[in-house]
């Protein structure tokens, strides 16, 4: 099992707890954004995730969030929302261990368009292949792997019951 460690610093990261920010990002038909990665040196061991990546600096979880959301996908109109989920990860990717605190936020767009990703560090452009709005169905019925692992479980709460009062804390995923 493999997951999403592309995002800035993703060239740079050596190790420690890297602070991670993921967007669940929502269009007017409560489409969710995923992108389409793969292991660098084989696309047959691929999987989908929502953007994001590591911080940068001084910047908060919020800017890296929007930040990553930009570079990734060319998405700028966005309305940021809470944190709805927290997770600890640890995981095997481009042959290094990647030790995580994801914090996933909640966005709205109207923007459904995505753009050709301009900003992807060298990782990124080796291990990303592109990106697909899903519907919560496609995603209870999808055969492909997705991160985190209970998403469509997590979506399909998110639009009955709306936002949590508080973020849910995730079962780790060690790998």
């Amino acid at each position: 099992m493999h997951t999403e460690a592309t995002g800035a610093c993703g060239d740079a990261y050596e190790g420690g707890l890297r602070k991670v920010a993921r967007v669940v990002l929502l269009d007017p038909e409560d489409r969710i954004l995923l992108l389409h990665g793969h292991e660098p040196d084989d696309p047959s061991d691929n999987w989908w995730f929502t953007p994001g990546g590591g911080l940068e600096g001084e910047e908060t979880r919020e800017q890296a969030a929007l930040r990553e959301l930009v570079e990734e996908t060319g998405i700028t109109d966005v309305e940021l929302g809470p944190v709805l989920w927290r997770r600890i990860c640890s995981f095997p990717f481009a042959g290094r261990r990647w030790d995580q605190d994801e914090w996933y936020y909640l966005a709205r767009t109207a923007q459904a368009a995505t753009a050709a990703a301009t900003a992807l560090t060298e990782l990124e452009r080796r291990s990303v292949a592109g990106a697909r709005w899903w519907t919560c169905e496609e995603l209870t019925r999808a055969h492909e792997t997705v991160y985190p692992t209970r998403l469509a479980e997590l979506l399909r709460r998110l639009l009955d019951e709306g936002p949590p009062a508080s973020p849910v804390t995730l079962d780790p995923e060690i790998v």
